[in-house]
């Protein structure tokens, strides 16, 4: 007795889906391994980080021209290290009444220039921080968040340029 062509069409497609599947599954794992990203380690602060010093905190507010609160975070930081700093980064991190993490924000650390009619922020590459000497700085705050305690934030050199 030979096979029926129905038979015949049913192993062949159980062949054809098989390999189908089979391709499909191959195709997602190469894809998968090609396109995934090199794994980032821990980098933490970088190395010259070290050797800025943030001090001096002070905290104010102001309305700005539309009636908005400005939060400024004032400070000083020093530069105890042997190369001239010409950018900084920083995160901040409001706290909540539980010790938690209300905002974060990531901004350039800007030091402030004296030398018009009142202090102007500015980057550090208008004014860069060379070694052993200190300036003071300014963050600015357009909003920050409800839950915020009222507290100093907690502040994270995240970048550093010298030169």
């Amino acid at each position: 007795m030979q096979p029926t062509t129905a038979t015949e069409e049913r192993d062949s497609s159980k062949r054809i889906i098989f390999i189908a599947v089979a391709a499909v599954i191959v195709i997602a794992v190469v894809g998968a391994f090609l396109l995934r990203g090199q794994p980032k380690g821990a980098s933490g602060p970088p190395p010259y980080a070290a050797n800025l010093k943030l001090s001096d905190f002070k905290m104010s507010a102001a309305e700005n021209f539309v009636g908005a609160t400005v939060s400024y975070v004032d400070g000083t930081v020093t530069n105890v290290g042997d190369k001239t700093v010409t950018h900084v980064v920083v995160e901040v991190q409001f706290k909540d009444d539980m010790g938690q993490v209300a905002q974060r924000e990531v901004v350039p650390l800007q030091v402030l220039k004296t030398s018009g009619p009142y202090p102007e922020a500015v980057d550090f590459s208008v004014s860069p921080l060379p070694p052993a000497q200190s300036k003071a700085f300014r963050l600015t705050f357009e909003g920050i968040s409800a839950q915020w305690n009222h507290q100093y934030p907690d502040i994270h050199v995240t970048d550093v340029a010298v030169k």
